[in-house]
């Protein structure tokens, strides 16, 4: 196992713990520290007045330190007090998979951090955005609950081909985007192939709409009034430059409504416009307002439809409670329903999420294919049929027998038996020599050996994903680009020994190292570098040496003339600094 295991971690189902990778602590270097710290301390700074309020408790509640990366197999420790885990991964994953995470309580934390040339911000998920910005808000009771919830309906929403395409080219942008010495003209040509995409992705599937939600609530989420809101987002919380950019009247605010589910965003700008929410249980109010819209809660036919475009794995969940886990291919419809559906290829029925006895994919691995709704001249629907009632139509054992449906399916063969549900009623009926026809359409032949039909009236569920996990070999997922790790040079290995033992200098682990010959070997060697001499310049005020501070503001000045983009995060690092000092 790559990663320490704990009780909720222990439940999550085998197909979710292929995403999981180890942290690797050790990795990290001095350097990667720093950013962290300096994002932390601007942050806790600046979001104690601007953020909810459960965001500075939560990081006390979520063992989140300001001054080192969270080791978060440390951090389950503390976050198992409220209910909650964590695991690290490779950058994005599949949407449906993130949301599960959550369904299972688990915060999926990409394990990267931002290069210090990205401080303000990145397009790829990191420990920065997930640590520091999703765990301390689950830290409320009403927050956590939304976001479980969120997972919950999240992954049963319905995709459609393009979305995984799209999936797959923002995972590449983000990776090459945080990669070192990517060129230009490379990056240009990722960015404009999503936005080919994004702009003929066709009718926005539920997978989409549902992420727009998760975008506007979970990610860039206010909360409070419209003229005073609070942050929640998490990548408002972990963005040092949009955090502030959000709070200025140049982002417009609007009241949070289901209308966010159609409100699409840019991965790579600033927002223009933000979602505020009164509370948190106004959030879930709209969760359900969306749910209700989804092929999850009104099936039928567009939900048939939904699951076909999907070509995905997919439930269909019938009146009676009989559910068909596949990849659905077919659908005839009348008069506006369905009244035949079909699967290709591996097939699982079940009941209540678990699998019938019977009918595993070994049973069914060539498809399934089933008639839907009422029979022909009877108002009496199959599945409220009493014992009695069954006889007397002569749906009964050892019975030859001819099924019209009011759809034109016509089903012929000897019944051998029945399964019910356990409410009594029918789901299934099994026939021997059986034909299955609709007109001169030919659907089932006695040679493909029994003819197990589906019994019920309407649809009344699509989801994404089977009904029973382990009635499909869901460990399937396909890495096709990873991180890129940096190749570090001999020079900016020096630089990160640099670091490291001004890291040191400031724990108390070596108090013999010379502050002013790590200045001196900047200044000379590595000009352009402005975090190690703002942590110098930490040091220098706090030790009282007033001269040596004067000394790392004159390069600071000078290292600001030279690189202008980075002067006010130069000038954000020296306020916090002095500030500190005033107040001490």
């Amino acid at each position: 196992m790559s990663y320490q295991s704990n009780p909720i971690l222990d439940k999550l189902p085998e197909h979710l713990k292929q995403y999981i990778k180890p942290q690797n602590y050790e990795e990290y270097t001095a350097i990667d520290q720093a950013v962290w710290r300096y994002v932390m301390r601007k942050n806790v700074d600046y979001l104690s007045k601007v953020a909810h309020r459960s965001y500075v408790d939560g990081l006390a509640k979520t063992g989140i330190s300001i001054d080192h990366i969270p080791n978060m197999y440390g951090m389950n420790r503390i976050l198992k007090e409220i209910g909650w885990a964590a695991v690290a991964v490779d950058g994005f994953i599949p949407p449906s998979a993130f949301m599960e995470f959550q369904a299972y309580n688990v915060l999926v934390i990409a394990g990267d951090i931002r290069q210090l040339e990205h401080i303000e911000y990145t397009p790829a998920p990191d420990i920065i955005h997930e640590g520091a910005g999703h765990a301390p808000i689950i830290a409320n009771p009403e927050y956590a609950e939304y976001l479980r919830r969120f997972g919950e309906i999240g992954c049963k929403a319905l995709s459609n081909a393009k979305d995984h395409e799209l999936y797959e080219a923002v995972r590449h942008l983000s990776i090459i985007k945080e990669a070192p010495g990517t060129p230009e003209k490379t990056i240009e040509e990722a960015e404009k192939k999503i936005e080919e995409l994004q702009n003929n992705m066709g009718e926005p599937s539920e997978i989409a709409l549902i992420r727009n939600l998760h975008w506007w609530t979970v990610e860039y989420g206010l909360i409070g009034t419209l003229d005073r809101p609070k942050i929640y987002g998490a990548g408002l919380l972990s963005s040092i430059g949009e955090s502030a950019w959000c709070m200025t009247d140049k982002v417009k605010k609007v009241p949070y409504s289901i209308e966010a589910a159609h409100t699409s965003f840019d991965i790579t700008k600033p927002q223009p416009q933000l979602f505020v929410t009164p509370d948190f249980a106004y959030l879930s109010q709209v969760l359900e307002e969306f749910a209700n819209t989804m092929a999850l809660r009104k099936g039928g036919l567009d939900g048939v439809k939904k699951v076909i475009a999907s070509r995905e794995l997919c439930t269909l969940e019938l009146s009676t409670g009989l559910q068909i886990s596949g990849s659905f291919t077919r659908v005839i419809e009348h008069q506006n329903l369905p009244v035949y559906i079909q699967t290709t290829g591996p097939t699982a029925l079940a009941y209540r999420e678990k699998e019938l006895v019977g009918h595993s994919t070994k049973n069914h691995p060539e498809g399934f294919g089933s008639p839907i709704g009422k029979l022909k001249g009877i108002n009496l629907a199959i599945e409220d049929m009493s014992p009695r009632d069954l006889k007397a139509y002569n749906i009964y054992e050892g019975e030859r027998k001819t099924l019209e449906f009011e759809g034109g399916i016509k089903v012929e063969g000897e019944i051998i038996t029945g399964t019910r549900n356990l409410r009594g009623e029918i789901i299934l009926i099994t026939f021997k020599d059986c034909t299955v026809t609709h007109g001169d359409t030919v659907l089932f032949e006695p040679s493909f050996g029994l003819y197990h039909m589906a019994v019920g009236d309407k649809i009344v569920s699509a989801f994404n994903g089977p009904a029973d996990l382990s009635s499909f070999d869901l460990i399937t997922h396909k890495v096709t680009s990873t991180t890129i790790k940096p190749v570090i040079s001999a020079e900016r290995k020096k630089l990160q020994q640099l670091y490291r033992q001004i890291r040191e200098f400031r724990e108390g682990s070596n108090t013999t190292i010379s502050r002013n010959k790590v200045f001196k070997e900047i200044r000379e060697n590595y000009p352009e570098d402005w975090l190690l001499s703002v942590e110098l310049y930490e040091l220098a005020r706090n030790n009282r040496d007033e001269d040596f501070a004067g000394e790392i503001l004159d390069h600071l000045q000078d290292v600001k003339q030279r690189r202008p983009e980075v002067g006010h995060l130069i000038d954000d690092g020296i306020g916090l600094v002095d500030a500190e000092k005033v107040a001490s």
